[in-house]
């Protein structure tokens, strides 16, 4: 191919951008694995490859974890795959698992990344309360049997709200970046079914940063841990001071804003 058809093939190609909701259970996260290992990445790209007769790379918000659920992950691809932007959802999803499904598609500008154009994301966090545990929740939120303070908690939460380093809370592994973080807010609601839902919503997230902050907000609702200790946690910058990291298994990327 010539060069001048290279680049007009290169100018006509689409940025389209996707909203997919999936259950986590199944997969190693979201981010592509090299086989036999799949990821929520691996089976979007194969089934919009078939779509849009195309090779297909996805760039996501962000990269959820094995075990973890989404109902609002945002991806985009490039593609000169020609069919139209309303006839994608139902495309793809007539060939996906029941357990990854896309809820929009949209033509998006050029320059939008899905991954550095958010301005912010919110987390929610389930955990199933109760003398026995719920089979149906087992895969959808950590069963604690022991009952959590939610004002206590609430109280811990409000201290995660407004810009803070939070190095306690981020875990080793993760991309550099800066541990500055702003919270705009940080609750739990009691839900029916004994389920208590936690919120965060934020301009960023570290790794594992929900989970670490939820592991440590347990422990306050178990009375193991003061708010102002907790507070004390939060100013150290150290994660050795923080608890253990709650299960995957409650946490879903709710929503991402642009």
């Amino acid at each position: 191919m010539k060069p001048e058809h290279k680049a007009e093939m290169k100018a006509r190609r689409r940025n389209v951008a996707l909203t997919v909701a999936y259950d986590g259970t199944a997969y190693h996260g979201f981010q592509r694995q090299s086989p036999p290992i799949t990821a929520v990445q691996n089976v979007l790209e194969e089934k919009l490859a078939m779509v849009f007769g195309d090779s297909i790379e996805l760039a996501a918000s962000g990269r959820t974890d094995a075990g973890v659920h989404a109902y609002g992950q945002v991806v985009n691809f490039f593609t000169n795959g020609r069919i139209p932007i309303e006839r994608v959802a139902q495309a793809v999803n007539s060939l996906l698992p029941p357990d990854i499904t896309v809820k929009e598609a949209w033509e998006a500008a050029g320059d939008f990344s899905a991954r550095h154009s958010a301005k912010a994301k919110t987390y929610i966090y389930r955990i199933q309360q109760g003398e026995t545990p719920n089979p149906l929740t087992a895969r959808y939120a950590w069963y604690e049997r022991r009952p959590l303070d939610t004002a206590r908690m609430q109280a811990a939460l409000h201290l995660l709200e407004g810009e803070h380093d939070f190095s306690a809370f981020r875990a080793a592994g993760g991309a550099p970046m800066s541990p500055i973080r702003t919270i705009y807010e940080a609750k739990v609601e009691e839900c029916p079914g004994d389920i208590l839902e936690f919120t965060l919503y934020g301009n960023g997230f570290l790794y594992h940063m929900v989970r670490n902050i939820i592991g440590t907000v347990a422990n306050v609702g178990l009375g193991r841990i003061s708010v102002e200790r907790f507070g004390q946690i939060l100013a150290s910058l150290d994660r050795q001071q923080a608890s253990a990291t709650a299960p995957a298994c409650g946490l879903y990327l709710y929503k991402v804003e642009y």
